[in-house]
């Protein structure tokens, strides 16, 4: 009896092992699963994340301006992209533009001086813009007219439009300038415009040039025509016959004025990017426009004008009173200007 409860508890033993519950082990499978789902999807939301950043990188490197690996950091501020509004700058979009202004006083040899920066394939420069009186009335419009110029809104014969490497204007110191000085010196500072300087040494010549151009506006020799400026030699030489008399009274406080304008002018506008040229410099030596060149970061190129020079040689031929000119200005911090100087 003995055996047999031993043999039958054996029996169970061998034919009925105790079950393991299989709810411990759907819950381990269920936590791995949960883990692996975790871990998974962290992976695809940090390469969802760096894909969308390089995209909207990608959106801002595209939507930028291109800027010339060239450029150093202190020019920065005068390199610009303008976006016209009445047309587009197609494949020359990315490419950067210089705004500048030439500062002068009538017959300083601007005119010639800008048709010798036109000459260049890149340059815009679109002539006294401010003569015109309502161009110039407040500072308002002074500025509402500056903006359509260095937006490539501004259209004349001069205009390059989508190709322009610099774009600017002549500005005369009777032209408003003066009056706002300080307006246009921040505007200037502000948008990155640079100033050209343009005067002339010898102030009696400019005098001559001055009187003489006045007298055929009203004569207007070339056969009933005024103009400030020929292109041939036979124009020349008409336009010199005239001889204006000079006040020899009243022409050292005169030639002393025009230095006073000239110092002011200098002053007010010495916070802006500039350089200082001077007509007989340029006359003299053609390696200036080099330097006018690469001050506006253009490409070099040999610049040219059809313009004649009309008064030639010295200024003994061109003025009537010439020996009271000469009296007055002997023995004077004047006394060079009656000499030939180019």
């Amino acid at each position: 009896m003995r055996e047999e409860i031993c043999f039958f508890n054996k029996d169970t033993l061998l034919i009925k092992p105790p079950k393991k519950s299989p709810l411990l082990l759907r819950m381990v499978i269920l936590v791995f699963a949960m883990v692996c789902g975790v871990y998974i999807y962290s992976i695809c939301l940090k390469q969802l994340s760096i894909h969308t950043k390089t995209k909207l990188l990608n959106i801002q490197l595209i939507g930028r301006p291109c800027p010339d690996d060239c450029i150093k950091l202190s020019e920065i501020p005068y390199v610009h992209y303008p976006k016209p509004e009445t047309f587009s700058r197609a494949e020359c979009k990315h490419n950067p533009v210089q705004f500048f202004a030439i500062i002068s006083m009538q017959r300083s040899g601007s005119g010639w001086f800008e048709t010798l920066l036109n000459s260049h394939v890149n340059v815009s420069s679109n002539g006294e813009i401010f003569s015109v009186k309502d161009r110039r009335n407040n500072i308002s419009s002074i500025i509402q007219t500056l903006d359509k110029v260095y937006n490539l809104d501004w259209f004349s014969s001069a205009s390059k439009n989508q190709c322009s490497a610099a774009v600017g204007f002549k500005w005369m110191l009777n032209q408003g300038l003066m009056e706002h000085h300080k307006e246009i010196a921040e505007y200037f500072d502000r948008k990155g415009v640079s100033t050209i300087f343009l005067f002339r040494r010898n102030l009696l010549r400019r005098m001559v040039s001055l009187l003489a151009n006045s007298y055929d506006q009203y004569a207007k020799l070339l056969n009933g025509t005024h103009k400030s400026h020929v292109h041939t030699p036979e124009e020349a030489d008409i336009l010199s016959k005239y001889k204006p008399s000079i006040n020899s009274t009243a022409l050292i406080t005169q030639l002393k004025d025009m230095e006073v304008i000239t110092a002011k002018a200098l002053e007010y506008f010495n916070s802006t990017r500039h350089i200082i040229l001077y007509y007989e410099d340029l006359i003299m030596n053609r390696t200036k426009l080099k330097d006018v060149q690469e001050f506006l970061k253009l490409p070099q190129m040999v610049l040219s004008s059809r313009q004649i020079k009309i008064h030639k040689g010295p200024l003994s031929d061109h003025i009537t009173n010439w020996e009271d000119v000469n009296k007055t200005l002997a023995a004077t911090a004047y006394e060079s200007f009656l000499h030939a100087d180019y």
